[in-house]
């Protein structure tokens, strides 16, 4: 589904606010690992994962070694990065259309907050029983 440069514009002043309400490390940590957002995610991406290429319900995904299996003897690596996909994050969090709901404390709002912590959650190694048991999940 194509979403409308507003709708962008919407989801990405959420996720600005996510990412400024993060603890001062985490927000750091963003310096060093390339934040990528896209509409949804591509045939290609869904391969990576074993999803089908019509999966319409993936909301991220962190792509790279996490890190803390990181190793300075692991030589050219290409390097980690967090991806969020608009699509599947409006639509989990009960948009249909028109003009999301972006108040602090929507559920748009919650909904990336638990996307984004959940990949950074990967990259500091943590797999999913440990962001369910978290609560992000």
């Amino acid at each position: 589904m194509a979403l409308s440069s507003d709708v962008r514009r919407q989801f990405d002043r959420v996720l600005d606010r996510c990412v400024a309400d993060l603890p001062d490390d985490l927000r750091d940590l963003l310096e060093e690992v390339p934040l990528i957002v896209d509409d949804e995610a591509s045939p290609e991406v869904l391969a990576l994962v074993g999803l089908p290429p019509d999966d319409g319900d993936l909301c991220g995904l962190h792509d790279g070694v996490p890190f803390t299996e990181q190793s300075v003897e692991d030589g050219a690596v290409m390097p980690a990065q967090v991806m969020l996909f608009r699509g599947p994050i409006l639509r989990l969090s009960g948009w249909r259309g028109g003009r999301p709901e972006v108040r602090r404390g929507g559920e748009l709002d919650r909904q990336v907050w638990v996307t984004l912590v959940h990949e950074l959650g990967h990259h500091f190694g943590l797999d999913e029983q440990d962001l369910e048991a978290l609560g992000y999940a």
